[in-house]
């Protein structure tokens, strides 16, 4: 345990004595303390107080701190630490709450690293917390190992809401904890908080941060921004996930429900193999729910392959956002030297009319796999209806719009601080998304954006193999390119057609339609790519 040189003769806000130092960290020191009015026993954590806390009034600070600690509190009973008292005193900052069960993650960490399970364990718990505060609209922005306390039995209590949300100013608490965004003085958002526990969980499986405190802010700052992070060498199933959560674009970044199937399937791996007593695993929301792997009848996998599966919209369909602008996607596939035929922006009255009229084909396959041999025939109709039967349109309000199957809706959406978004349409049950992304950092060659994307998957996804060839197109009057390439997802093969188009010099859109392998060539799915491909416009057209 770190000891703290405190005098204990003094009292904070004549109210707190301070007992006994627990954690330590830049920016930060916490207290095990006493109320002397009340006589219970508190926690006591002294924070730099930020800019932009500085600039508001004393009252309005401690209001907002304590209120936002204590709509968290209703949401996850025990697994926040309440704030029921703030005191400003200079450039510091006082909270006050209860005191947590359990140890500061930092100090276990003194102890050395942590395998994998109890990681994941941990992880897990944290990431309940972080997605309940978003879903409240509530960032937390300065998590840290000092942030998060571990009891004994695996339950974990996140502390330090509040102070920084998703406030523009840099963060002054533990900075090699931040993300390059934050680090850049961009501010926070969701993807801060899970760049946060990226760098918590690399540390407990490393026994080292990813990035190590410079000895000030800005040293530090500098090393988050611009030098690369070492892959993690001992987190076995768990590098997919860490690396996914810290990558430098936040549109990059793993969401949140996709590291969680992550992190549940290695905890219930470990309970399938009887290798951790059922007694010791806490209670996770997810943890007892039907498993949300797509079975399709395909034989599991081995756990890292399914943990690549689940990241696969992630590390692989998240690793050339950036560079693609949204142009990336899951995957893997067999190679083949034909190009597939184009599909126009606006089909003719007839099917037959021109191979432009047709949904994209696959090339022919290398691969002896059933799901990715067969060549996609063309639809066997077009359509004339607006919207056809079983489909109604669909205006986003991001400001696009396209006809969806009866049903879905947006299952999970995406924003970056420079405009960017990425929207994943869809319906509960349907094994079948739609993911519709506008970026602003396109570079002016679409094949060129894909082949960056190509790269990023080859790199970042298990068993990845593109189909045929980056083709370009003409879409809606725009230069476009398409790509396709199969994935294993879950333990499902999936296949996905991607297309981009740029709508500016920087600006474009990206199209991505993934439906199990097994079924791509089936008509309901031919005729949905060509209604998608038909009536989708951009917000910005």
């Amino acid at each position: 345990m770190v000891k703290v040189q405190v005098s204990t003769d003094e009292l904070v806000a004549g109210r707190y004595r301070l007992l006994e130092g627990v954690q330590h960290e830049e920016g930060r020191e916490g207290w095990h303390g006493q109320d002397v009015e009340s006589e219970r026993p508190v926690t006591l954590t002294r924070s730099r107080l930020p800019a932009h806390l500085r600039e508001e009034a004393e009252l309005r600070t401690a209001v907002r701190i304590t209120r936002e600690s204590e709509a968290l509190g209703l949401v996850c009973p025990g697994r926040v630490s309440v704030v029921f008292d703030v005191v400003e005193d200079k450039d510091f900052l006082w909270t006050v709450t209860a005191r947590p069960e359990g140890v500061p993650l930092s100090v276990l960490l003194g102890h050395g690293p942590v395998d994998y399970v109890r990681a994941a364990r941990i992880g897990l718990g944290v990431l309940d917390v972080l997605g309940a505060a978003h879903q409240e609209g509530i960032t937390h922005g300065d998590l840290s190992p000092g942030q998060v306390w571990v009891e004994e039995q695996g339950g974990v209590t996140v502390a330090g809401f509040g102070l920084m949300g998703v406030s523009a100013s840099p963060r002054v608490t533990a900075p090699s904890y931040a993300s390059p965004e934050q680090a850049r003085g961009e501010g926070g958002g969701p993807a801060t908080d899970l760049w946060a526990l990226g760098a918590i969980m690399y540390e407990m499986v490393e026994g080292r941060p990813a990035i190590r405190d410079r000895g000030g802010l800005e040293a530090t700052f500098r090393a988050v921004e611009r030098l690369p992070i070492r892959a993690p060498l001992s987190a076995g199933p768990l590098s997919p996930a860490i690396q996914g959560l810290l990558r430098r674009d936040p549109v990059e970044r793993v969401p949140e429900s996709v590291v969680r199937e992550a992190l549940t399937r290695i905890l219930k791996a470990e309970l399938d193999d009887d290798s951790m007593p059922t007694e010791t695993l806490p209670i996770f929301r997810d943890l007892d729910a039907p498993p949300t792997r797509r079975v399709w009848g395909k034989v599991p996998l081995s756990r890292p392959v399914l943990l690549g599966g689940a990241l696969a919209v992630t590390v692989v369909c998240f690793a050339g956002l950036t560079a693609a602008g949204g142009l990336s996607e899951r995957g893997t596939s067999a190679s083949g030297p034909a190009p597939s035929p184009r599909v126009s922006a606006t089909p003719s009255p007839t099917p037959s009319a021109s191979p432009s009229n047709t949904v994209p084909q696959q090339a022919p396959s290398t691969s002896p796999s059933p799901s990715s041999s067969s060549a996609s025939p063309s639809p066997s109709h077009t359509f004339t209806e607006d919207p056809p039967a079983g489909f109604f349109r669909y205006t986003a309000p991001q400001g696009f719009s396209v006809e969806l199957p009866k049903g879905w809706k947006p299952l999970r959406t995406e924003n970056s601080a420079d405009g960017s978004y990425r929207v994943t349409l869809g319906a509960s049950g349907d094994p079948r998304t739609l993911v519709v992304t506008y970026s602003t950092q396109l570079t002016s060659d679409p094949v060129a954006v894909w082949r960056e994307v190509d790269t990023s998957l080859r790199g970042d996804s298990i068993a990845y193999e593109r189909l045929g060839d980056i083709r370009t197109v003409t879409y809606q009057g725009y230069k476009g390119a398409d790509m396709e390439w199969l994935s294993t997802n879950g333990g499902v093969r999936e296949r996905t057609f991607g297309r981009g188009y740029l709508i500016g010099d920087h600006e474009g859109f990206s199209l991505r339609w993934t439906t199990p392998a097994a079924d791509w060539d089936t008509t309901a799915n031919r005729a949905a790519l060509a209604t998608f491909l038909r009536t989708f416009k951009g917000g910005s057209q």
